[in-house]
């Protein structure tokens, strides 16, 4: 017998006045412009003038307190968890820590404007036309997974040209993070009450009464469908990552792999979700689901490029490492040979001392073997200069 939640957790964590946020955000952003011109790295400025906006935005238009909620701690979490696992994924191809660190910028820029520009454009688009200022409203809520997944491709294709790294080399080593990034927001969405199921048959299923405050029904927990589908997603991941070498792997084919899975399982779960406001509800097909499909399609037709060309998976920056070690292997073998040309010309001019003292011996014991009595009685032509007067 399936069971019945009343879930009704107060979404947020901790209070915070308004100030104590511009503040935070401030320095962030001093900190981040302050690196970028001492290290000279865009990166790093772009990243200062986006928190310095955000600070503007924050002190303008957000209450005197706010709410630091658990799914803003969880959004911490896919930024630290997600550099992570890229870093894992860069440095076991033998690449930089650092080129994992780069892409933090472009990361927390892709997930933040595109999940809020997504669902702006997909769900709420009126009520921007009304106010345009609540678009920078995001602590309202308000961020779509389909937008943040646009974003973040947009991200890895500026980082990865930036960097003349192939973008599918970057996505592979990405999905990990991505998938990660998926299941943890779902965990946010059911802290929040928010994006629930649709009413069950009232026999089973979990109340919201924060967001049906009125006789809460019993609805499908698709929250809890969607972290399923994330762990399975990871897990399938690992095991393909596994059975196909790891390193060894075709390129393209972890993030195929991922696009097929993912959003064949998001197509699914679809099913089970209530209507989003904004949302078509005479619709054949979801919003949710209409979007899935090119993910699908373009998992079946990435899996297929990948398995028909297999590229060898290889972080350029591990080749540029191997050709530096092959030059110092080089040198250090010509400097071996030098020495070893330079012992052979000791040993040789040690050699000759020896030799011309052994050909003189030869010589002097031919001279001390003379007879000086005999050698007086001839001349220079041998000839007997005369004969011995007897005595």
């Amino acid at each position: 017998m399936l069971p019945t939640v009343n879930w009704d957790v107060d979404p947020v964590f901790l209070n915070l006045p308004r100030e104590g946020v511009v503040i935070a955000l401030g320095l962030l952003a001093a900190f981040s412009l302050g690196m970028g011109f001492y290290k000279k790295a865009n990166d790093q400025l772009v990243s200062g003038l986006f928190f310095g906006l955000l600070a503007y935005i924050v002190h303008t238009y957000m209450d005197a307190n706010y709410g630091i909620r658990y799914y803003s701690l969880l959004f911490v979490l896919v930024f630290l968890g997600g550099h992570a696992l890229l870093k894992w994924q860069i440095t076991r191809a033998r690449g930089s820590a650092e080129d994992a660190n780069d892409f933090i910028v472009y990361g927390v820029l892709g997930v933040l404007v595109g999940a809020r520009v997504g669902h702006v454009l997909f769900y709420d688009l009126d009520k921007a036309l009304e106010d345009p200022f609540w678009v920078f409203k995001i602590w309202t809520g308000g961020l779509a997974s389909h937008g943040a997944v646009i974003g973040l491709i947009l991200a890895m294709f500026l980082y990865t040209k930036r960097r003349n790294i192939p973008f599918l080399e970057g996505s592979d080593r990405f999905v990990y993070a991505a998938t990660l990034g998926a299941t943890l927001v779902r965990v946010g969405n059911l802290l929040n009450s928010e994006i629930v199921g649709k009413v069950t048959d009232g026999t089973w299923g979990f109340r919201f009464p924060r967001y049906d405050h009125t006789n809460p029904p019993l609805r499908h927990p698709s929250q809890l469908y969607e972290i399923a589908l994330g762990c399975f997603v990871m897990g399938a991941l690992y095991l393909i990552d596994k059975k196909l070498g790891e390193e060894k792997r075709p390129r393209g084919a972890m993030i195929s792999s991922f696009f097929l899975l993912y959003f064949t399982g998001r197509f699914i779960v679809e099913f089970y979700k209530e209507f989003q406001p904004g949302e078509a509800t005479d619709s054949m097909l979801r919003m949710g689901q209409i979007l899935s499909i090119p993910g699908i399609v373009l998992g079946v037709i990435g899996l297929i490029w990948s398995f028909k060309k297999r590229l060898p998976a290889h972080w350029p920056q591990a080749e540029s490492d191997d050709e530096e070690e092959d030059e110092e292997e080089l040198e250090d073998e010509e400097d071996g040979d030098e020495e070893e040309d330079e012992e052979e010309a000791a040993e040789s001019e040690q050699e000759k001392p020896a030799a011309k003292a052994g050909r003189r011996a030869p010589a002097a014991a031919a001279e001390e073997a003379k007879d000086t009595d005999v050698d007086s009685e001839f001349d220079a032509e041998g000839r007997l200069k005369k004969v011995r007067e007897s005595e």
